[in-house]
This record gives C-alpha cells, structure tokens and sequence, in this order.
C-alpha cells in the first residue's frame, strides 16, 4: 500500500473519531495528517467530504434536537462566509493559515482548560452568533473547519454539552452540505477526487460510531476538557506542520 494510502486511511480513522465524540473537528485532526504530504486542494476536498459523511453519521446516532431560533442566526452567517471562503481558497497562503489557525488553537484553548473560571460571553447576542457563524463559513470553505468557532464560542456562552452539540452538529451539517456542493460546482471534486473520497469514507465510518458512542456516557466537565484538549492538540499539530514551509521560505 502506498505511503499517501497510509496516510489518508491513518487520518481518516482519528478524524472520524475525534469527530464522532465531540461533534466537530473532522477537518482539523484529518489536516494535521494529510498536510505534510497531500495537496491542499486535495486535501481540503477530503476533509469537506469526510466531516460532511460524519455530521450525517451523527444526525442518525447522536440525536440532540433543533432549535431554529437559536441556530439561525449561525446559520446566516454561515452563508455569507462561505462564498468568501470559496473566493480565497485560490488565494490563500495555506502555510500561513495553518501557523494562525494552530497558533490561535494552541494558545487560547490551553487559557480556557487550565484557567480558574471559564470566561462566560453574555452579550453580543444574535448579531455576534452570525459573525461567528460566518467565520465558521469561511473556514469551512478553506478546509471543512466549520465547527472551531461555533465550539469556542458555545463554550464561552457556557453552554451545556448537548446544546452545544445541537447548535454546532445541525450548524455543521448545513454549511458542509452547501460548502460541498460549492466544492463539485467549482471543480474542486471531480471525478479524479473520487477514488480518494471511496478511501476516506470506510475508514472513518467505523471510529466515528465509537466516537459517538462514548459521547453519550461522558460528563459536562470531561466532556468541555476532552473538546479543548482536541483543539490544543490539533492547534499544535496544524502549527507544527507549517513550520517547515515557512522556515524554507524565509531562508
């Protein structure tokens, strides 16, 4: 089996289970493998294509509810970001997105585990839910991370984990249906994608039912420690894995 097989197969499976047990994070586990070696349009194709399979696993295992109002608002945002994802996904200088969004992971998720009192955000309202939703869809665009902020934020919020499971699963799922279909519109998959999309599928099929299934017998408090600690992780490896081009270039 080819090394880029390995890889993918190898990123697939923690991906699919990271996303299984937290409800978001397919994109940001499964980059931090297939970064190294894999092209980033590629790369991106995958990561939207698997996040999207497993927020359908997740709507059929881990049922947490709809509420309209409450996510509305996220999903307007979510929206408007997403076409202005799509136009600086050509532009973007992924080496340089990776160290921001992994420095960003690495430095404020470790603030929010280790500090005293988890910091409460009462105000901003349905305004400051749509410009996170809308900085979800941009994100998304760039690479399937549509469910980072929305998790940050809900946490901020104080939110207890099934509602925030509600609003960053059904946020998630929609902005991956439409992020995906923007993907085939435009190019990004063809029929030359597929045969890596038919890898990823079966491979984070089974880690994302266990994912799903631990979620359901874990705690408030483990569960808020468990979703930061992904972040972290993941803030370091997408920081880590930029450091190579970045050195190469400046030298």
């Amino acid at each position: 089996m080819e090394t880029q097989t390995l890889v993918i197969i190898a990123g697939a499976i923690a991906a699919g289970f990271v996303q299984g047990l937290s409800g978001f994070g397919f994109g940001l586990v499964a980059m931090s493998f297939w970064a190294w070696t894999i092209d980033p349009r590629l790369a991106a194709a995958m990561a939207v294509f698997g996040a999207l399979t497993g927020q359908i696993i997740a709507a059929v295992t881990v049922r947490r509810g709809f509420d309209l109002k409450t996510l509305a608002p996220f999903v307007v945002g979510g929206l408007i970001g997403i076409p202005l994802g799509m136009l600086l996904l050509p532009q973007v200088d992924v080496q340089v997105f990776k160290a921001f969004l992994g420095a960003l992971l690495a430095v404020w998720c470790p603030a929010m585990l280790f500090g005293a009192q988890l910091p409460r955000i009462t105000r901003g309202g349905r305004i400051a839910d749509a410009l996170i939703g809308a900085g979800g869809g941009v994100m998304g665009a760039l690479g399937g991370f549509t469910g980072v902020l929305p998790t940050l934020w809900c946490t901020l919020r104080g939110m207890d984990k099934d509602a925030q499971r509600t609003i960053v699963q059904n946020f998630n799922l929609s902005m991956l249906l439409v992020t995906f279909g923007s993907y085939i519109a435009t190019g990004i998959i063809s029929r030359a994608t597929l045969p890596f999309l038919a890898i990823v599928a079966p491979a984070m099929l089974i880690p994302s039912l266990l994912g799903a299934r631990l979620y359901i017998g874990i705690s408030e408090a483990t569960f808020r420690k468990i979703v930061l600690s992904l972040l972290t992780g993941t803030g370091v490896a997408l920081l880590v894995s930029s450091v190579p081009g970045l050195l190469q270039r400046s030298a």
